[in-house]
C-alpha cells in the first residue's frame, strides 16, 4: 500500500468520512440482522433441534455435555440445552411484543401532540416527561411483582414503561416534519389533521419509527431477562432469564455444571443485545445520519391564548360585493414574557375580483398576516383579535373541521416556494388530485380536475406524472396554483409566488394569475416585498412596516405619488429601468 493510500485511509478513519460510515452502518447492520435472523430460526425449530422436553427430567443429575445432551442437565436431569432453545422464543417473544406495543403508544402520543397542540400537547409531554423521570427499572419491578407473572401482564408491564422515550424521539420528528412547507401547504388547502398525518407524516418517521422500535425491542429483552432472574418471569415457561435463575439459586457455581448452565443462556442474551444494538444502529443511520445533532427536547409549550368575543358581540355586516374584510386584526408571538407584535390592528378589504397588493420588507408582518387569514397561527403565536370576514362569515369564530372545511374551499394559499412546498415523493399530478379530492368523493373526478387545471395553468399532459424536481421553478410555480384552485375558492391568498424566479419568469407567472382572476372571477391578496413588481397589477396596494399599514391607497397613486417615507424607500428599492442613468 503507497503512503498516498495510507494517509487517505487515515484520514477517513479521523476525520469521518461519510461514505466510510455509511458502509460501517450497513455492515453492523448486516452482522446484527444475521444474529437475530439465527436466533429467531432457533426459536422456530425449537421442537426439531430440542431432543427432550425442557421442562421434564430426561436424564441423570449433573451430566457432563455428551451426544445426547449438548450442554448436559441440570440438578434435576433437565435438557440444559432444550431450555436453552426454547428459552428463545420466550425472550423474543416478550421482548418483540412489549416493543410493539411501546412503540404503538409512543407513536400514537407523539402524533397526537405534534399534531393538536396546544393543550392536548402540553398535557401529553408532560405525561412523557414525567414517565422519563422514573427509574424504569425500578418501575418494572414493582409492577411485575404487583401485577403478576404471566407472558402477556409481562409484555403488558415492559411496554407500559418503555414507550415515553419513544414518543420523545418521534415527536421532534412530527414537529420538524410538520413545519415542512408541502406539509403546511396541505394543511392551507384544508387537509384535515387525519390526512395530513397519513400521506405525509408518517411516511416521513416510519424509518425512525422502526429505529425505534428495535432500540425498544433491545431494552425488552434485557428486562424481560432481568425479571426472570430475579425470580419474576412467568414460572411455567422456560427463558434465558429463567435458565440464570435457577442456576444461581441452585449452586450452579459450586460445580462445574455453570460452564454449560450459565454460559450458554448468557452468550445468547449477549448476541441478542448485540444484534438488535447493530441493526438498530444500521436503521437509525438510515433514517436520518444526522439524528445525533438534530434532536431537541423542548420544554413545555405554553398553552394558546385565543382572544374571545363578548357573548351577543356579533361582527358587524359585510359590505355588499366585498369577498375579504379585515377588522383591527392583531397577530403576536411572545417568548416568556416577551411580546412581539407581528400584526398590530391591520385592517382592509378585498372586492370581488380585485387584487389587493400587500407589500413590505421581511419581518414587516406580511406573512403572519397570510397565515391569519388561513387560521394557521400556531404557538408561540396568537390571534390577540379583531375580524376576518369571508363572504360575511368570521373565520376567527370557526373552529376544528369548520375551520379546515373553508380552507382549501373557500380560501386558498399559494405558498413561498414551490420547491419546498411540493412532496418531492409524489407525481405532480398526484398532488393536484389529493387538493382536488377535498371537494370530490369520486377519484375519478378527482383526477379528471387535476388534469383540467393543470393544463389551465399551463402544463401539458405529457408533464403530469413528473416529479418536482424534474420541473423548472416556473413549472413547479404553476404546480401549487393549480392546487390553490383546484377547489374554485372566492380568495387566494399568494405569498411571494414569483420570489427566486427570473424576471421572464415572475412576469409570466403574474400573467397567469391575471388570467385565472379574470376567467375564474377570483379575488387575490398578493402579497410580496418588490412594491413596483405588485404595483403592475394590483388594484389596491398595502404598504406594512412593523407589522402596521403605513400607507394604503389606490395602486396608481401610491406607485405615483407615495405619502410614507417608507413606501418611497421600497421604490427606490427597485428603481425601474428608465430611471437607471448610465455613469458619464
Amino acid at each position: 500500500m503507497t503512503a498516498a493510500a495510507t494517509l487517505r485511509r487515515v484520514k477517513r478513519a479521523f476525520a469521518g468520512d461519510p461514505s466510510a460510515g455509511s458502509r460501517t452502518g450497513r455492515r453492523l447492520g448486516l452482522i446484527g440482522a444475521g444474529m437475530l435472523l439465527g436466533i429467531t430460526l432457533v426459536a422456530v425449530f425449537a421442537p426439531l433441534l430440542a431432543g427432550h422436553d425442557p421442562t421434564a427430567p430426561s436424564g441423570a443429575p449433573y451430566r457432563a455435555p455428551s451426544f445426547e445432551f449438548p450442554l448436559g442437565t441440570d440438578d434435576v436431569g433437565q435438557d440444559l440445552f432444550a431450555q436453552l432453545v426454547y428459552g428463545a422464543r420466550i425472550s423474543l417473544t416478550i421482548g418483540v411484543l412489549s416493543a410493539i406495543l411501546a412503540t404503538a403508544i409512543g407513536l400514537g402520543v407523539a402524533l397526537l401532540a405534534g399534531s393538536l397542540r396546544g393543550r392536548t400537547e402540553v398535557l401529553l409531554m408532560r405525561v412523557v416527561d414525567l414517565a422519563l423521570v422514573f427509574p424504569f427499572f425500578v418501575l418494572v419491578i414493582v409492577l411485575a411483582a404487583f401485577l403478576g407473572r404471566d407472558l402477556l401482564i409481562t409484555a403488558a408491564v415492559i411496554s407500559a414503561v418503555l414507550w415515553a422515550k419513544p414518543a420523545r424521539v418521534l415527536y421532534s420528528d412530527v414537529l420538524k416534519v410538520g413545519e415542512f412547507q408541502h406539509v403546511i401547504a396541505a394543511r392551507a388547502m384544508g387537509a384535515s389533521n387525519l390526512r395530513v398525518l397519513g400521506r405525509h407524516v408518517l411516511p416521513r418517521i416510519a424509518p425512525l419509527g422502526v429505529s425505534q422500535f428495535v432500540r425498544t425491542a433491545n431494552v425488552a429483552v434485557f428486562l424481560e431477562s432481568a425479571l426472570a432472574f430475579l425470580g419474576l418471569g412467568d414460572p411455567n415457561r422456560v427463558s434465558w432469564g429463567s435458565m440464570l435463575f435457577f442456576a444461581n439459586s441452585r449452586s450452579a457455581f459450586l460445580t462445574d455444571a455453570w460452564l454449560w448452565w450459565i454460559l450458554p443462556p448468557g452468550l445468547a442474551l449477549t448476541l441478542v443485545l448485540v444484534g438488535f444494538a447493530f441493526l438498530g444502529y444500521a436503521i437509525e443511520e438510515r433514517a436520518d445520519p444526522r439524528l445525533s445533532g438534530r434532536r431537541q427536547p423542548g420544554a413545555g409549550r405554553r398553552v394558546r391564548r385565543t382572544a374571545s368575543r363578548p357573548a351577543g358581540d356579533e361582527p358587524a355586516p359585510q359590505a355588499p360585493g366585498t369577498v375579504l374584510e379585515v377588522r383591527n386584526l392583531s397577530v403576536a408571538y411572545r417568548s416568556g414574557d416577551h411580546e412581539v407584535r407581528a400584526v398590530d390592528g391591520i385592517g382592509f378589504t378585498a372586492p370581488q375580483r380585485s387584487i389587493v397588493g400587500l407589500v413590505g420588507e421581511s419581518g414587516s408582518g406580511k406573512s403572519s398576516l397570510a397565515f391569519a387569514l388561513l387560521g394557521m397561527v400556531r404557538p408561540p403565536g396568537e390571534v390577540q383579535g379583531g375580524e376576518i370576514l369571508l363572504n360575511g362569515r368570521d373565520l376567527r369564530s370557526l373552529r376544528g373541521p369548520e375551520a379546515r372545511g373553508i380552507r382549501g374551499r373557500e380560501i386558498a394559499l399559494v405558498p413561498q416556494g414551490a420547491m419546498s412546498s411540493l412532496n418531492p415523493a409524489y407525481t405532480i399530478r398526484r398532488q393536484v388530485v389529493e387538493s382536488a379530492a377535498l371537494t370530490r368523493e369520486d377519484p375519478r373526478a378527482a383526477g379528471k380536475r387535476a388534469r383540467e387545471v393543470l393544463e389551465s395553468v399551463g402544463i401539458a399532459p405529457q408533464r403530469h406524472g413528473a416529479y418536482p424536481h424534474e420541473l423548472s421553478g416556473g413549472m413547479r410555480q404553476r404546480v401549487v396554483i393549480a392546487m390553490a384552485i383546484a377547489n374554485e375558492p372566492s380568495l387566494v391568498v399568494a405569498d411571494e409566488p414569483v420570489t427566486g424566479l427570473d424576471v421572464v419568469t415572475q412576469a409570466r407567472i403574474l400573467q397567469l394569475l391575471l388570467e385565472l382572476r379574470d376567467r375564474l372571477g377570483l379575488t387575490l391578496v398578493l402579497i410580496s416585498h418588490d412594491l413596483r413588481l405588485v404595483g403592475r397589477v394590483a388594484d389596491e396596494l398595502l404598504v406594512m412596516q412593523g407589522g402596521r399599514v403605513v400607507e394604503a391607497g389606490a395602486a396608481e397613486t401610491v406607485m405615483t405619488s407615495p405619502c410614507h417615507p417608507h413606501t418611497e424607500a421600497l421604490l427606490a428599492a427597485s428603481p425601474a429601468l428608465r430611471e437607471v442613468e448610465r455613469p458619464r
